[in-house]
C-alpha cells in the first residue's frame, strides 16, 4: 500500500506579500493531486489520500515517463474554451473506470506541477524551494504536456499583473512561497491570495424538483475532498434558468442522495451528471452558505 503523502497547505492573505526572497505562482482552479512514480507503476493521490489513478488514465500514462522514485505535487486541470473548468475536473474525478477512458479522450487533463518531493528515489523536501523548482523544471520541460511546471516569478510587479489578468483564464489567484523554504508538509506555510471571494464551483446537484429547484449542491475548488455544500436559496431567475438546463437533459435523476444543509440537517437532492458550473460568492468559512451569482452556461 502506498503511504499517504502529506501535502503543503496555504494560509489566505488579503494583500500581495512583497519582500525579497519570495516566489509567486498562479493558483490553478482544479484538484490537488500527488503523482507517485513507483518502481512498479504510477499512483495518483488526492489531497485526502484517496487513490484516484483510475479516474485519470491519461495522466497516469504520461507519468510513466518519470524516473522511478519520483513524487510530484500539483493540480490537475481541464481546459475548455481557453480557461480551466472546475466542473469538468469534478466530472473527470467522479468517473467510473470504464467512463474515465472515454473522458480522457474527450476531456483531456493537464497536470500543473508546482513542487517535487522526491526525485529518482532521493527525498528533496528538505531542500530550499528555489532548488526544488530548478529540479522540477529540468525534469518536466523535456517531457512536455500534459505534465508541466506552473509558471513562477520572483517579480512582484509581474505577479500583480498575473493577479489582475489571469482570472479570465480560470486562474483564481496566487500562491506565494519563500525561495529558501523547505517543503512544509501538512502545514499552512505557503500564502494564497484569491482574486475575490467569487469563485466558480461545480454544481453536482440541486434540492427541490426539476421544475422548481430551490438551491444548488456545490463542490468548491480546493475542497473536492470535503463534504458538498448547499447554496443559499436561488433567486426566481436562477430557478427558471436551472429548470431549463435540467429540462434539456435526457434523464432527470431521482432525489436519492442526501447532503447536510446549514440549519436544516440532512436534505435530499437530485444529482447532476455531468455537473454544471456556477459562479458563487463564499467566505472562507462554511457559514453563511454560498450565494449563487449566476450559472456558468458560457462554460
Amino acid at each position: 500500500m502506498t503511504p499517504l503523502v502529506q501535502v503543503a497547505l496555504a494560509a489566505s492573505v488579503r494583500t500581495l506579500p512583497r519582500a525579497a526572497g519570495l516566489a509567486y505562482e498562479p493558483k490553478f482552479d482544479g484538484h490537488r493531486l500527488v503523482v507517485l512514480r513507483t518502481e512498479a507503476d504510477v499512483v495518483l493521490q488526492a489531497r485526502s489520500g484517496r487513490i484516484v489513478t483510475a479516474a485519470f488514465p491519461d495522466l497516469a500514462a504520461a507519468a510513466r515517463q518519470l524516473p522511478a522514485g519520483t513524487v510530484l505535487d500539483g493540480e490537475v486541470v481541464v481546459w475548455h474554451a481557453g480557461r480551466t473548468d472546475f466542473a469538468l475536473v469534478q466530472r473527470r474525478a467522479a468517473a467510473t473506470e470504464a467512463r474515465a477512458a472515454v473522458l480522457a479522450r474527450s476531456l483531456p487533463a493537464s497536470y500543473a506541477a508546482f513542487d517535487v518531493l522526491e526525485l529518482a528515489g532521493v527525498d528533496v523536501r528538505g531542500r530550499p524551494y528555489e532548488r526544488r523548482r530548478a529540479l522540477l523544471v529540468d525534469l518536466l520541460l523535456p517531457l512536455g504536456p500534459p505534465l508541466q511546471p506552473v509558471p513562477m516569478t520572483t517579480d512582484p510587479e509581474l505577479a500583480e499583473t498575473w493577479y489582475e489578468t489571469l482570472p479570465a483564464s480560470g486562474i483564481e489567484g496566487l500562491v506565494v512561497k519563500r525561495l529558501d523554504q523547505p517543503y512544509p508538509a501538512g502545514r499552512r506555510a505557503w500564502r494564497k491570495l484569491r482574486h475575490t471571494d467569487v469563485r466558480d464551483a461545480a454544481v453536482i446537484g440541486y434540492t427541490g424538483t426539476p421544475r422548481r429547484p430551490m438551491a444548488l449542491v456545490l463542490v468548491l475548488p480546493g475542497e473536492e475532498d470535503e463534504a458538498p455544500l448547499v447554496s443559499s436559496p436561488l433567486t426566481a431567475g436562477l430557478r427558471t434558468e436551472l429548470a431549463a438546463a435540467v429540462a434539456e437533459r435526457a434523464e432527470v435523476a431521482p432525489a436519492g442522495a442526501t447532503v447536510t444543509a446549514i440549519g436544516l440537517g440532512e436534505v435530499p437532492f437530485r444529482p447532476l451528471d455531468p455537473p454544471l458550473a456556477a459562479e458563487v460568492r463564499h467566505a472562507s468559512t462554511r457559514h453563511p452558505p454560498p450565494e449563487v451569482l449566476r450559472l456558468r452556461t458560457d462554460l
